[in-house]
């Protein structure tokens, strides 16, 4: 299908945060964006800051990620021929043990880390093998790559996710589409207030990053065409501590570093 001049990119999580940090570099890239969000107060202030440094073309959808079969609904409300970008940022974590928390809201996380990230690039990653040009990237974590005692889950699902990025990325070798999944520390924005939900006293402040420093990371290497991006050289000695040590000791050094936080 032929298309315009017009370049168009989509990203999850966009009220604040990263979402909002890589709208920005987009719009400023010249993207006319779509921007989802569960917050429907925030993404439209977050479009109004958008709009005053840069001039693009804006649609908001609010839509809770959470939900199942959310992302078929997302598709047939936008025109996939058009999204040259994907930007899944969409993401929230969960502090505790496993035996001790709240399943209910464990699902509306495995249903957005995982079932409506990966439905939404199924459905969309089509019409980009068919233009052979398109660009994705994914938000996983530093978490992806070992386990995460007292965030069980959220270390899992962002391993499952650098597992995916890495295996399609090699699928579309030659196609004109990139994947990138981007794997930061801890980084400050929203997310540190919703994974210290009801634990009053964690506050997870170790090695912090600047959520437009991360970006810009992520931004560049998604251009770039690369497939793991790690900001900052501590992080990524961190990325490969996993395969010097066996994961039963690394395993044990998280559960220490979560400890730690949780009491300071």
């Amino acid at each position: 299908m032929e298309k315009n001049n017009i370049k168009t990119a989509l990203v999850t999580g966009a009220a604040s945060g990263l979402g909002l940090e890589l709208a920005l570099l987009l719009a400023k890239d010249e993207y006319d964006l779509i921007l989802i969000d569960i917050e429907s107060k925030k993404l439209q202030d977050a479009k109004s800051h958008i709009l005053n440094t840069h001039q693009t073309n804006i649609s908001v959808l609010v839509k809770d990620l959470s939900v199942i079969n959310i992302a078929q609904e997302i598709y047939d409300e936008i025109d996939a021929s058009k999204i040259d970008v994907i930007v899944n940022n969409a993401g929230f974590g969960l502090f505790g043990t496993f035996y001790d928390t709240d399943w209910d809201r464990e699902l509306q996380m495995l249903h957005l880390h995982i079932l409506t990230t990966t439905h939404l690039i199924k459905l969309i990653l089509p019409e980009m093998v068919k233009r052979q040009s398109g660009k994705i990237l994914n938000l996983s974590s530093l978490a992806a790559f070992q386990p995460g005692p007292m965030m069980a889950l959220y270390y899992a699902s962002k391993a499952y996710m650098l597992s995916f990025s890495q295996a399609i990325s090699n699928e579309l070798k030659g196609t004109g589409v990139s994947v990138t999944v981007l794997c930061p520390g801890p980084t400050k924005t929203a997310f540190q207030g919703v994974v210290s939900e009801g634990v009053n006293d964690n506050k997870i402040g170790f090695n912090m990053a600047s959520a437009k420093d991360v970006a810009a990371y992520g931004y560049k290497a998604m251009h770039n065409g690369r497939v793991v991006a790690i900001p900052g050289n501590f992080n990524k000695f961190l990325s490969v501590l996993p395969r010097m040590l066996t994961r039963n000791r690394t395993t044990k050094i998280v559960r220490k570093i979560q400890d730690k936080n949780r009491a300071s």
